[in-house]
């Protein structure tokens, strides 16, 4: 693909929200847009793996009033020649993507409270942290080296009345917060979970990517949109700075439950040997 019309495909899509349908029209079309802008709107379907209406969604959100007005706009973008990109062009540039994220959470720091939050969590015993579908992934992480420095964490990752339960469970336990991993597409569960938990009087400290989420602490990083599937760097690494800022609130535990779990990794010998994961 040329260098001019990747450019200004990639003025078109800059900051639409499309669905994991859709992404996969945006790949091809990254891929193939020297082809795509002499094709049907059925043969376009075929190729990228969509139904032919999915095409024509995929104009409309673009603000297009169908596909002829897409493949109308795009031609020129393509006549005008150039030398081709790399094959990975759409790879890099979702890479390029996240590595903005990351520098826009990093000058972002100083405006989150991680150190006031980081102490709220340290002391609140037990720990329940939430994600569901998506979410699952980042909420597992979290917990994982959550539970490392804390003595009680509980991962939450199933909705409906087993949600309803764990944060029952963990307010009668004496929990004070929850930590909610809540990034797109974002369930219905999620929302009406979270509500039950304030009903419980539990707090809420949402890692998510939307600034205005209903909690009393967002921490809102921006995901990658790229690829048919969101990517999650950004997010994660706030994540990680939380689980750090905990550690940082309990010095003496923190040390002290660390040695404890090298000594028992090594007892066990639960990792080959040099791995210090």
């Amino acid at each position: 693909m040329a260098d001019g019309y990747h450019g200004g495909l990639e003025v078109l899509l800059d900051g639409r929200r499309l669905s994991p349908v859709q992404r996969r029209i945006a790949h091809y079309l990254h891929e193939h847009l020297d082809e795509a802008i002499f094709l049907s709107s059925v043969e376009l379907a075929e190729r990228s793996g969509v139904s032919q209406p999915s095409v024509t969604r995929f104009a409309m959100v673009l603000g297009f009033g169908g596909y002829p007005e897409l493949r109308q706009a795009l031609r020129p973008l393509v006549l005008g020649g150039g030398a081709e990109a790399p094959h990975e062009s759409l790879l890099r540039g979702a890479i390029d993507g996240e590595i903005r994220n990351l520098a826009l959470v990093r000058d972002r720091l100083s405006a989150f409270p991680l150190k006031e939050l980081g102490e709220q969590l340290a002391v609140t015993e037990p720990l329940p942290v939430l994600g569901l579908r998506v979410s699952c992934g980042l909420a597992t992480t979290f917990a994982y080296y959550a539970r490392r420095i804390h003595p009680d964490v509980r991962l939450l990752t199933h909705g409906g009345s087993e949600l309803a339960d764990g944060l029952h469970a963990a307010r009668r336990a004496g929990a004070e917060w929850v930590v909610a991993v809540v990034l797109p597409r974002y369930p219905a569960e999620v929302v009406h979970g979270l509500e039950y938990a304030g009903k419980l009087g539990l707090r809420v400290a949402a890692i998510t990517d939307r600034s205005d989420f209903p909690a009393e602490v967002v921490l809102d990083a921006p995901v990658g949109d790229r690829l048919v599937f969101d990517s999650h760097a950004a997010p994660l690494a706030l994540a990680m700075a939380l689980v750090e800022a905990m550690a940082d609130a309990a010095p003496l535990r923190t040390r002290a439950r660390l040695e404890e779990y090298e000594r028992m990794t090594d007892e066990t010998g639960t990792f080959l040997s040099g791995d210090p994961a």
